[in-house]
């Protein structure tokens, strides 16, 4: 058995983005990633929208490690040389009895500590994108796009030159907390090592309650349900015809069909909702007929045929389709009593924007 000092559990962007919080302050750190390269599951397969911190609970975690993060990460990515754009993001009112849901929008993101949202007319609106229909529009100019990959890659590096190794293909297949640590049964082409890591993170997303269930003696109560919520993308063939990101009124368990654009300009929309049982990505053509029918709420212009299917991304729920969606869970041994553990539950979105805050957090728990 190899004694380790800190083990992270998931290469996505918080897993690597908690390896560069951790390695500096000393820590011997190795991420454990089961796939075969860093940042493939969730990570990749998202809007890659830097978030402004709109639409959260006043006082949830989702709220507060928004807010700060997306101001961290603009930070990071200047000085990284990540590439991004503040492009900015309409949320549009497409009937009048949408237009006071804006107001209300507004109100909870000032709640929130975001004051830069501004009320558009729908010929304010129109003005900025021509080719928008709506009743009236909330701009918010702070939110943005990064690259996703190009971000995993400056964390990893950060990560790497301070100390920090990345194994991948090293699923943990089980565990059990000792009286000397946290001993992990570790998968490998080889075979299987065991680890017995004084500190542990669990960033395995997806599976991340799943992994908990299986290490012996955290305490079941503090192990959350877990649910995939499915969402599927479409991508637009021919221009983008707007530069800036469109988002109708939020819906149930997410932010409607929306229009978001990638570095190079390539427009896309979604993600729709679907429940699942087994975690799975295809993208079924069909589903793009009804996303045209969304869509053309807002951009009536939008071409029989124009709609690709893209790519498919589940979110990591830990709340039902009937429930009020759930906050971030970073628990950690005040929680649920297993000295040098944080479990990460329910990191979905904003977790991109959050991830050098949620880092933090999890760094100034382990410290203390």
């Amino acid at each position: 058995m190899e004694q380790v000092d800190c083990v992270v559990i998931g290469a996505g962007v918080v897993g690597l983005a908690v390896a560069r919080a951790l390695a500096p302050q000393g820590r011997e750190v190795i991420i454990l990633e089961a796939e075969n390269a860093f940042g493939t599951i969730t990570s990749a397969r998202n809007s890659e929208v830097i978030h402004a911190g709109i639409y959260y609970p006043a006082g949830s975690l989702k709220a507060e490690l928004c807010v700060r993060g997306k101001t961290m990460l603009y930070d990071y990515c200047a000085s990284h040389h990540v590439a991004h754009q503040r492009c900015g993001k309409l949320i549009v009112a497409t009937s009048t009895a949408q237009v006071a849901t804006l107001e209300g929008i507004r109100a909870k993101a000032a709640a929130n500590g975001v004051h830069d949202m501004q009320l558009l007319t729908r010929d304010e609106a129109r003005a900025m994108e021509p080719q928008l229909e709506c009743e009236a529009a909330l701009l918010s100019p702070s939110t943005g796009i990064i690259d996703s990959h190009g971000l995993m890659t400056a964390l990893l590096g950060d990560a790497e030159r301070a100390g920090a190794m990345l194994a991948v293909q090293s699923p943990v297949l089980s565990g059990a907390v000792t009286p000397d640590g946290i001993r992990l049964e570790v998968g490998s082409d080889d075979g299987s090592t065991v680890l017995l890591a004084r500190t542990v993170v669990n960033s395995a997303g997806l599976t991340a309650p799943d992994l908990a269930r299986r290490i012996d003696g955290i305490p079941p109560e503090h192990i959350p349900p877990q649910y995939y919520a499915k969402g599927c993308y479409f991508t637009l063939a021919g221009r983008a015809p707007f530069s800036r990101l469109i988002y109708p009124v939020p819906e149930a368990a997410g932010l409607g069909v929306h229009l978001t654009l990638d570095m190079g300009g390539q427009a896309r929309f979604g993600p729709n909702v679907r429940w699942i049982d087994e975690i799975e990505y295809s993208v079924p053509p069909h589903d793009a007929d009804s996303f045209y029918d969304e869509v053309r709420r807002y951009w009536p212009g939008l071409a029989d045929g124009a709609l690709q299917p893209g790519y498919a991304g589940i979110r990591p729920k830990i709340s039902g389709p009937t429930e009020v969606a759930a906050d971030f869970r970073i628990d950690g041994p005040r929680t649920h009593g297993v000295p040098g553990l944080v479990n990460l539950f329910g990191i979905e979105s904003p977790g991109l924007t959050s991830s050098l805050a949620i880092a933090e957090r999890v760094a100034e728990l382990l410290e203390n």
